[in-house]
C-alpha cells in the first residue's frame, strides 16, 4: 500500500487531544470532512507530534477529529452523499442515519458532546478543507455570533456568505450551537503547500484561542510564519452568485481558473450540458469545479471593505 495513503487509513477518529491542565477554552478542529482532502489530517498529525513531544503550556484543550474516515481511506469525496451537506436541523432532530455520511456525522457530534460548554471559558472550531482548483489560502466565515470578528484575527483572505448559500455544512451546525469559528481552505487537494497552510492556521488558532506562545516552542513554526505573510494583502469578499448543479448535469469549467481570479462580463467560464456559460459580472471567480463530484459549478465574489 502507498505509504501516504496508509497514513490516512490508519488514523483513528480522534487525531489528538491535548491540554496542559490549565482552565480555558476548547479548540475543536475537524479535517477530512471530504475524503479527497487529506492535508488537514496530515497537518494535525504534525502539530500534535510537536505538542506531545514538547508539552507547551496552553489554556484549555485542543481536540482534533477526522471527518469522513471511509472516504479518506478510499480517497474519494464521499460515499453516499456530501458529509458537508448533512448537518441540517432536520437530519439532526430526526436522528437520520440513512447514509454513511450521516452515521459519520453523529459520531463526530458524539465526540463534540464530550466537551460541553460549561466545561470551558469559550468554545472555538476550525474546519480544514482544500479545493479542486489552485487557490490562495482563505477563510470562509458565517456572519453569526462573533465569527467574523474572530476570523479577522487571522491573516488570509476572508469569504463571507458561503454557508448562507450552501446549507448543511458542519460550520453551520457548530455556529448554531454557539461555537465560534470558521472554515479554512488551505489550497489545492494533495498539494504540499496546502498541508503547510493548514499547519500554519492550526498553530495560529492555538495561539489566538489557547494562548500558546509560539516563541517558546523549540522552533517557531515555519508554517505559521509563512501564513502570516498574507496579512498585508488580506481582503474580505462576499459571495454574490452560486452556479448550482444537478446530479445529471454535464459540467466542464474552462481550464486555468483559480480562486480570486478577476473575471470580466462576457467571459466564457464553462460549458453545461453542451451550452456555454458566460460571465455576467466584472468580479472574481471562486471555487471553480475541477473534479467529478460536486454540486457547485463556481461562485462569484465581490470585494468589500471591512
Amino acid at each position: 500500500m502507498d505509504k501516504k495513503k496508509k497514513n490516512i487509513v490508519e488514523i483513528p477518529r480522534i487525531i489528538g487531544s491535548y491540554s496542559s491542565g490549565v482552565d480555558g477554552p476548547l479548540l475543536f478542529i475537524t479535517a477530512g470532512i471530504h475524503g479527497n482532502e487529506p492535508s488537514g489530517v496530515k497537518a494535525l498529525q504534525k502539530v500534535f507530534e510537536v505538542l506531545e513531544g514538547e508539552n507547551p503550556e496552553i489554556k484549555g484543550r485542543v481536540v482534533a477529529v477526522t471527518g469522513n474516515r471511509k472516504a479518506l481511506q478510499l480517497d474519494t469525496r464521499f460515499i453516499d452523499e456530501d458529509l458537508n451537506r448533512t448537518w441540517t436541523v432536520e437530519n439532526i432532530e430526526n436522528n437520520s442515519t440513512d447514509s454513511h455520511e450521516k452515521k459519520e456525522m453523529f459520531e463526530i457530534i458524539e465526540i463534540l458532546n464530550q466537551f460541553p460548554k460549561h466545561d470551558f471559558s469559550k468554545r472555538y472550531f476550525l474546519d480544514c478543507h482544500t479545493t479542486s482548483a489552485a487557490s490562495a489560502p482563505y477563510i470562509s466565515v458565517q456572519e453569526v455570533n462573533d465569527n467574523d470578528a474572530w476570523a479577522h484575527k487571522f491573516p488570509t483572505h476572508i469569504i463571507r456568505g458561503f454557508s448562507d448559500i450552501v446549507l448543511g455544512c458542519i460550520d453551520h451546525y457548530e455556529s448554531r450551537i454557539g461555537i465560534t469559528g470558521f472554515v479554512f481552505e488551505g489550497g489545492q487537494h494533495q498539494s504540499k503547500l496546502a498541508e503547510m497552510n493548514h499547519e500554519g492556521i492550526i498553530w495560529l488558532a492555538l495561539q489566538n484561542a489557547c494562548e500558546l506562545d509560539l516563541d517558546k516552542l523549540r522552533q517557531y513554526p515555519e508554517a505559521a510564519k509563512m501564513l502570516l505573510k498574507n496579512k498585508e494583502k488580506q481582503k474580505t469578499f462576499e459571495i454574490s452568485y452560486r452556479h448550482g448543479l444537478n446530479p445529471t448535469d454535464e459540467f466542464n469549467m474552462q481550464p486555468g481558473y483559480s480562486n480570486f481570479q478577476p473575471i470580466k462580463k462576457g467571459e466564457l467560464l464553462a460549458h453545461q450540458n453542451g451550452k456555454p456559460i458566460y460571465s455576467e459580472w466584472n468580479a472574481y471567480i471562486f471555487m471553480p469545479l475541477y473534479q467529478k463530484q460536486g454540486n457547485d459549478g463556481f461562485f462569484i465574489v465581490t470585494e468589500i471593505n471591512y
